[in-house]
């Protein structure tokens, strides 16, 4: 399959592109947003590499024509999971915060918390291609973000919030000239999960409290997130304010630590982090995770059921 039949792409004016692979088909989709900038592109978030996203950037020509464009295009992950993080290879110039840098640069699967099951794509991208195969490629950032770092697109500038919480490392952009907000996994118009590895309910606390702020501050219009559909400011004072109310309830707190055992427990099984001693001298595949990434895709999508609906 190729790259432009495995993604498509939505225009939405004003220089901004939604990608999304139209085959994976799975809650773990997520959002691509290419930006046009007069002097610099960036990408944010990649999803899982399986085909070029580069490839299919150029091919429908997405890419800004001005002459005085002298930087190649930039692909921003708004943390190191495995459904944003996974094309971060393809791209010359790579960007992600500085507490995750190390997890893409040793491709450690476990703090992606890389899992995939057969079932969630529709049509393999290639023969033979089966998902407890697939592992986020080692990338080496070029761009190590911190808070308050402005990316200036030249028209656009984005401004990089570190927001901890959902991850150590998860950011969003702030383009507070448009009052758009790109905020990855720190909130979409679902359940927020703070029971993976590296997740922390204070540090989301912390975070929604500072989405609340942007708020009431009018600083956002409008939320491209790293999942689902976008929204508006009213939508993300809600959401940002019901997870405040309710993670530190004692079964919010319950629910968290037995998923987190559980996820850990099942993403240890799908991603350990030391191979077996001298596996590659023997002739043995793969070992099969699928029993695993099935139990951690049924634990997530009902923990989002459970908390959408409580």
């Amino acid at each position: 399959m190729s790259a432009v039949d495995w993604y498509a792409h939505k225009s939405l004016g004003d220089g901004i592109f939604w990608i999304q692979e139209r085959f994976y088909q799975s809650e773990n989709r997520a959002n691509i947003w290419l930006l046009r900038g007069t002097h610099q592109d960036v990408v944010i978030d990649t999803g899982l590499g399986l085909r070029s996203l580069p490839e299919y950037i150029d091919a429908k020509g997405l890419l800004g024509k001005d002459p005085q464009r002298k930087n190649p295009l930039l692909a921003i992950a708004t943390h190191a999971h495995f459904d944003h993080s996974g094309g971060l290879h393809q791209f010359q110039q790579v960007g992600v915060h500085s507490a995750e840098v190390d997890a893409l640069a040793n491709g450690d699967n476990f703090e992606t918390v890389t899992w995939l099951s057969d079932r969630e794509i529709a049509e393999a991208p290639s023969p033979g291609w089966r998902a407890r195969h697939y592992k986020v490629k080692a990338v080496q950032p070029t761009h190590i973000l911190q808070e308050g770092d402005v990316i200036n697109l030249g028209d656009r500038q984005l401004t990089v919030l570190h927001m901890p919480g959902h991850s150590r490392g998860s950011i969003c952009l702030h383009d507070r000239d448009n009052k758009l907000l790109f905020s990855g996994d720190v909130v979409y118009d679902g359940a927020m999960i703070d029971w993976l590895p590296y997740s922390h309910v204070s540090d989301y606390i912390s975070s929604c409290e500072r989405l609340v702020g942007l708020v009431d501050s009018e600083q956002v219009d409008q939320v491209l997130p790293g999942h689902y559909n976008a929204f508006g400011a009213k939508r993300l004072h809600r959401l940002a304010s019901t997870y405040i109310s309710r993670a530190e309830t004692c079964p919010a707190k319950f629910s968290t630590f037995a998923w987190r055992s559980l996820a850990g427990v099942a993403l240890r099984v799908c991603n350990p982090r030391s191979p077996p001693r001298m596996a590659y001298m023997q002739n043995t595949k793969p070992a099969n995770t699928g029993n695993s990434a099935k139990i951690l895709y049924e634990a997530k999508l009902t923990v989002q059921r459970e908390l959408a609906a409580g």
